[in-house]
């Protein structure tokens, strides 16, 4: 694993990886961000794609949520690269089910951007910032149960899945993509995965 991330000094809410700048919400993240969630291949596990008004208040709810809390779904760019690649981060689960209530950890990134390890890269600081700052024992992620991309990356962040916790979304009802595959990992095993060479 590489070195922890580091908070940036002059953003405190700002998370900076070995490749990725992990940061509060900016109005020029917008259109990007309405063009990812517009891509019927990054929307290919959701139940539709996002109108541009959808997309705003979706940015808009993210942006409180991170300045609230001093985590959330950060907004993620690649200096030097691209200002706005999609989020990472982390949030609650919003509905009632067998393992909540709980927060997830989570990623939507423009297609461009898949295959480089950038969901792996933030979700693990997401995963760092979280434990810390909540005290939480548990963090989980979901996941349609066809989307074999975030489940690679469920498992390269050491998380784990029983069957037995394999749901039906209860936001989804009657989409074939109902049925979700949930992974967990605690922060014991996290702070172990973490130390692995």
């Amino acid at each position: 694993m590489t070195d922890r991330p580091v908070t940036e000094p002059d953003d405190p809410l700002a998370i900076r990886t070995d490749r990725l700048l992990m940061r509060g919400w900016r109005p020029a993240d917008r259109e990007p961000f309405a063009a990812l969630n517009a891509d019927p291949v990054v929307m290919e596990h959701f139940p539709d794609t996002l109108t541009r008004e959808r997309s705003d208040e979706f940015a808009i709810r993210a942006e409180a949520f991170l300045a609230d809390h001093g985590y959330g779904l950060w907004a993620v760019e690649v200096p030097g690269v691209e200002p706005f690649i999609g989020y990472v981060g982390l949030w609650p689960v919003r509905f009632d089910a067998h393992f909540t209530p709980a927060l997830e950890v989570g990623w939507r990134l423009a297609a461009a951007h898949w295959g480089h390890g950038y969901a792996p890269e933030g979700a693990a600081a997401a995963l760092d910032r979280g434990f810390a700052l909540t005290g939480g024992d548990e963090i989980v992620s979901m996941t349609t149960v066809a989307n074999a991309k975030s489940r690679r990356v469920m498992e390269k962040l050491g998380m784990h899945r029983d069957p037995s916790d394999d749901f039906d979304h209860p936001e989804t009802p009657g989409w074939h993509g109902q049925r979700h595959v949930l992974y967990r990992i605690t922060a014991e095993e996290w702070q172990r995965y973490r130390s692995e060479p």
